[in-house]
C-alpha cells in the first residue's frame, strides 16, 4: 500500500500545484523512511506509473509533466506541462474542478502558435492534427522521447513538411476531435486510490471505441 500512497500523492500534488514533489517531500507527508520512498519510486517506474530521472525525480506521471516538451495548459490558477498532444488534451478531463484549460503549442513545423479552451462537453473545432511519431507498442521502450514527438500541427502539410525537413517516417495522423476523444478517458481514475492500468486487449478495445485504426496499436 506504501507504493500506492506514494503515486497517488505524486498525482495530488501534480493535479494541485503543476509540479512534483521531491523524494524528501513524500517521505515528510507519507511519514516514510526516503529509502523506502525511493525504492517504491522505482517500483512504480517498473510498472509504468511515473518516468523518473538519474536522481529520482519524476519527470512524468501521465498526463502530468515536469519538463516541458512543447505544451503548457492553463487553468484557472495553476499552469501544467502538457507532457505531449494526447496529454495535454486528456488534462480537462481529469481535471474536473477546472471549468475549462487553455492548451497551447506551436506547430513544429513552421511555428505558429496554436491553442484551444478546451472543456469536458464538446470537440474542440479546427483543422489542425496531431502526429503521433512512434508506434503504440514501442511507445515506452523510450518514453520522454515518445511525448516529445506527439504534437499538433496546422495541417497535414505542415506534418509532411516536417517530416521531410527531419528525415523522419509517417507515425499516426489523426483530427483534433479523434485526439480530444482518445484523450477524454484514458487517464480515468488516476487521481483516485487503487488505479490499475488497462491491459493490452483492454486499451485495444478503447481505441477502436474512440475510431483509431489498428494501425495505431500496429495491427495494420
Amino acid at each position: 500500500m506504501e507504493n500506492e500512497s506514494i503515486r497517488l500523492e505524486i498525482y495530488n500534488s501534480f493535479a494541485k500545484t503543476g509540479c512534483s514533489p521531491s523524494v524528501e517531500e513524500l517521505a515528510a507527508t507519507l511519514s516514510l523512511s526516503e529509502s523506502d520512498v525511493a525504492e517504491g519510486l522505482e517500483a512504480l517506474a517498473r510498472d509504468r506509473h511515473i518516468v523518473l530521472n538519474e536522481k529520482l525525480e519524476v519527470v512524468m506521471a501521465h498526463p502530468f509533466s515536469s519538463v516541458p516538451l512543447g505544451f503548457s495548459v492553463m487553468g484557472e490558477s495553476t499552469l501544467w506541462w502538457g507532457g505531449c498532444a494526447w496529454d495535454s488534451f486528456a488534462l480537462p478531463h481529469l481535471l474536473t474542478e477546472e471549468k475549462d484549460l487553455l492548451v497551447a503549442t506551436t506547430c513544429p513545423n513552421c511555428n505558429v502558435a496554436l491553442s484551444w479552451n478546451l472543456n469536458r462537453q464538446s470537440e474542440p473545432n479546427g483543422n489542425e492534427v496531431a502526429h503521433f511519431l512512434v508506434p503504440t507498442a514501442q511507445m515506452w521502450d523510450v518514453v520522454v522521447h515518445t511525448c516529445g514527438n506527439q504534437r499538433l500541427f496546422c495541417s497535414r502539410a505542415c506534418v509532411d513538411g516536417w517530416l521531410s525537413k527531419n528525415k523522419l517516417p509517417m507515425g499516426y495522423v489523426m483530427d483534433l476531435g479523434t485526439l480530444w476523444k482518445l484523450a477524454s478517458k484514458w487517464y480515468e481514475g488516476r487521481l483516485t486510490r487503487g488505479y490499475v492500468r488497462r491491459e493490452p486487449a483492454a486499451a485495444k478495445d478503447y481505441f477502436r471505441s474512440v475510431g483509431l485504426s489498428g494501425k495505431f496499436w500496429g495491427l495494420d
